[in-house]
């Protein structure tokens, strides 16, 4: 299989502090097995060399279908899941191969806000347990400290103090999601990633909810990797934008030029689904043919020249680089 380097530049200056988290042609490959031996019999390509960097105080938003390995590249990066290849920096620190043990104290630098905000609480923990944990894990203060970290963290959130002896069940689905955002935070993260953090909430919700971690991040200066579908919530929220597709990146660019000026024929789709709320305004919509290809034998060449309308006889056979077109906007396609 043809090899694509697929990069994001970095969106921090050099000259200046690293980037707070910096991943370098990272690959994550599940093996598939089968027979009584459990025989590896070929790999799910879930991501495939991917690169790109978030600063401090920046939101980078990666964009894409289900199944093109937004959420691999988000835990992978967290060392929730350990990587293929590839590499992982925190801070500058490269922390791609490190220990359990040795990755502990940059546990504390990174955190993940889930997408059901119901299965990622402890259903047997009151809400202030839940929040207080990561300050007993890592030995932070005292009880009496605690307590009162907690309850800061609550107010922070838009909780009341009086809900910290309440289970999850008895919180709204919007209300979970705000101790999962405290969890996050309780440990003063440097990098919060979000695994799609509002698209099971209500519509009303989840504008309150990223309007929080936007105020958030105002206050603490934490970096986001948010991950989702909705094209209306990572124009809100994001400074840079990274569209993926079957594992690779195929566009990067701030949201002003991705939104404005799409490159890629995937992203020019995507965009065109995206609805208008004004119904005045008429938008031809490029639909693709076709399914997205199984990861475990994607296409040689572009992974999108089955669905590409534009494709042409080198696409199928040449794996795409990410070019600069300028202003830092890249794209991975022949014919742009």
């Amino acid at each position: 299989m043809a090899e694509a380097k697929t990069t994001a530049p970095a969106q921090t200056n050099p000259a200046a502090e690293p980037p707070v988290l910096e991943v370098t042609d990272l690959k994550k490959h599940f093996p598939v097995q089968s027979g009584v031996l459990r025989r590896t019999i070929g790999h799910v390509y879930a991501v495939d060399g991917v690169t790109f960097s978030v600063g401090r105080g920046e939101t980078l938003g990666l964009v894409g279908e289900s199944g093109c390995g937004k959420s691999t590249v988000g835990r992978t990066a967290m060392r929730l899941l350990e990587p293929t290849a590839g590499s992982i920096k925190l801070s500058g620190v490269d922390v791609t191969h490190l220990s359990k043990e040795e990755l502990r104290p940059y546990r504390r630098q990174m955190q993940i806000i889930f997408q059901d905000p119901f299965s990622s609480l402890n259903p047997r923990m009151t809400a202030g347990e839940i929040v207080k944990e990561p300050l007993y894990i890592h030995n932070i203060g005292d009880n009496a400290s605690r307590q009162e970290m907690t309850k800061a963290l609550f107010d922070r959130v838009g909780l009341r103090q009086a809900q910290m002896n309440n289970y999850p069940h008895q919180f709204s689905g919007g209300q979970r999601q705000r101790i999962g955002i405290a969890r996050a935070l309780a440990l003063n993260p440097h990098l919060i990633v979000g695994d799609e953090p509002v698209s099971a909430l209500d519509v009303s919700i989840q504008a309150q909810v990223i309007n929080l971690m936007m105020d958030l991040q105002e206050e603490m200066e934490v970096a986001y990797l948010f991950i989702a579908h909705d094209l209306a919530v990572v124009e809100h929220i994001s400074d840079y934008v990274a569209v993926m597709y079957l594992g690779r990146i195929v566009e990067y660019a701030d949201k002003k030029t991705l939104f404005r000026n799409p490159l890629h024929p995937y992203t020019e789709a995507l965009l065109s689904a995206a609805p208008i709320p004004d119904p005045t305004i008429r938008r031809e919509k490029k639909i693709l043919q076709g399914d997205v290809p199984s990861p475990v034998n994607p296409p040689k060449g572009c992974h999108f020249n089955t669905r590409c309308p534009y494709a042409e006889e080198r696409c199928f056979v040449e794996a795409p680089i990410l070019k600069d077109k300028g202003d830092g906007h890249t794209v991975a396609c022949h014919l742009r």
